[in-house]
């Protein structure tokens, strides 16, 4: 009985939001006409968006991308970008909105429109445990002799510049590359989001990577957009739903709390 009322809650959520007015504006109009939603995403940012061993990309992100386009009764296409890229090609028109952990900044704000939070994150550190309790029982993080790895263009490299700038900053493309950077002991430690880094310490514990506990940080995430003011509008009032009837919260539960995701990556 219970989830018969869940179900008949998130039709309803659906069926308030269809579209029905292809004239609203014009990335709006641009999806309703084609008949399809494209969401640009880096597939390396587990839990949010990550490339499972079947091919296809998984995650909180991605769930949310897809209630939207159902919402829209649209079809939904992903683009997998690297995560410098991913603004640029928003700004170019290539999608129509970019979902990848991203945090709401001022400098992003300027240029494109967010919506959100959907999640509040923090920065979090990553490293091999050994390796970590010798830094901080010599001169911290903040050191010459230390190599910190974190994504270019990010959030976390401005972190990381700001608070570490006595250490070597090398950026990366990807996570995936820090890790391995990491693991092959060129780097001493990372700087990610904190679900990222609870993430890859659970899934490399046997070689011996160990994550902070508590957020650095307050990073609200947000979905970037054009500007395309009944959009925009239609997202935000969409999201508002999501997470008054529950479902954004059982989304979080899903990718950030129970970890049997982890099985669906190669």
């Amino acid at each position: 009985m219970r989830k018969r009322t869940v179900c008949i809650m998130i039709v309803s959520l659906l069926t308030l939001f269809i579209v029905t007015n292809a004239a609203a504006g014009p990335v709006l109009d641009r999806i309703m006409k084609k008949g399809e939603l494209i969401v640009g995403t880096s597939g390396q940012q587990p839990p949010m968006t990550v490339k499972a061993k079947n091919g296809e990309i998984i995650g909180l992100d991605i769930d949310i991308a897809t209630a939207i386009a159902k919402g829209l009764g649209v079809d939904i296409k992903f683009v997998m970008l690297p995560f410098p890229e991913l603004l640029p090609a928003l700004e170019a028109g290539k999608v129509d909105m970019v979902i990848s952990g991203m945090t709401i900044t001022p400098l992003r704000n300027r240029k494109v429109a967010f919506v959100g939070p959907y999640y509040v994150s923090g920065k979090g550190i990553l490293a091999i445990e050994k390796r970590f309790a010798e830094l901080q029982d010599a001169n911290g993080l903040n050191a010459p002799e230390v190599t910190v790895a974190t994504l270019k263009n990010s959030t976390s490299a401005t972190f990381a510049e700001t608070l570490m700038p006595k250490a070597k900053l090398v950026l990366t493309e990807s996570y995936d590359e820090a890790v391995d950077l990491l693991l092959n002991s060129k780097a001493d430690v990372m700087v990610a989001d904190l679900p990222f880094c609870a993430f890859a310490a659970f899934r490399h514990q046997d070689k011996g990577l160990s994550a902070g506990k508590s957020p650095l940080t307050f990073e609200p995430l947000g979905i970037a957009m054009s500007e395309d003011a009944l959009l925009i509008n239609w997202v935000q009032n969409f999201m508002n739903s999501l997470q008054g009837t529950g479902q954004l919260a059982k989304l979080h539960g899903k990718w950030l709390k129970d970890g049997s995701w982890i099985t669906q990556l190669p």
